[in-house]
């Protein structure tokens, strides 16, 4: 099984998610495109109570800003064709950057539109903010235009706004696990979330 977890936005959760899917499946983890000095991978191997398998970034970028800048930025762009896919025999965990649309390049391409032909399966990572709800329904009627697989959805935080309601009943898309606000984020959480998340393993 090959999963992409993307988001609504940034900074809503997506290395949070991808290692507590990492965990649940004990699967291998790939970040095709790093922009900044923090690397999410070793983020995320710090978290996972197993020695996960890592797969090096297709683009690394040392500017934290969208990927189409921070290759810029280098003298260098950033070119559809040389994503693949890592091959293993192992369940495969891949992480965005950015946003649902973070631009790859000035010519429109997206790791979206990688992920679209390589036909895999996406889950949607929606930070619970006030807003949310619109910019929830507008990245699902993106993707569903598309044909995208969507796997279901993960909610991120407190729901003070009725939010994962109103997002399932209109999306129709199956709730795959719920994370509340934390006060520390460490193995121990990861493990706790993973042996909730509801996955139909393929």
């Amino acid at each position: 099984m090959n999963l992409f977890i993307t988001a609504i936005g940034t900074d809503c959760g997506k290395t949070l998610v991808s290692a507590i899917f990492c965990q649940h499946l004990k699967a291998d983890y790939w970040k095709p495109v790093q922009t900044g000095q923090i690397s999410d991978s070793s983020s995320l191997k710090k978290l996972i109570s197993f020695p996960v398998r890592i797969f090096s970034e297709t683009y690394l970028f040392k500017e934290p800003v969208s990927p189409h800048k921070a290759a810029s930025l280098e003298n260098k762009l950033i070119a559809l064709s040389e994503f693949n896919v890592p091959k293993t025999n192992n369940h495969l965990i891949i992480e965005g950057a950015g946003g649902l649309l973070v631009p790859l390049n000035e010519r429109g391409e997206f790791l979206l539109d990688f992920i679209s032909v390589e036909k895999i399966e996406i889950v949607l990572v929606i930070r619970l903010y006030l807003g949310c709800i619109n910019h929830a329904l507008l990245s699902i009627n993106e993707l569903k235009r598309r044909d995208t697989l969507i796997r279901g959805l993960v909610f991120n935080g407190n729901d003070t706004f009725g939010a994962i309601d109103i997002i399932s009943k209109i999306s129709g898309l199956k709730t795959l696990l719920v994370i509340n606000e934390e006060d520390e984020i460490n193995t121990d959480v990861i493990l706790a979330y993973s042996k909730k998340l509801k996955l139909d393993e393929q």
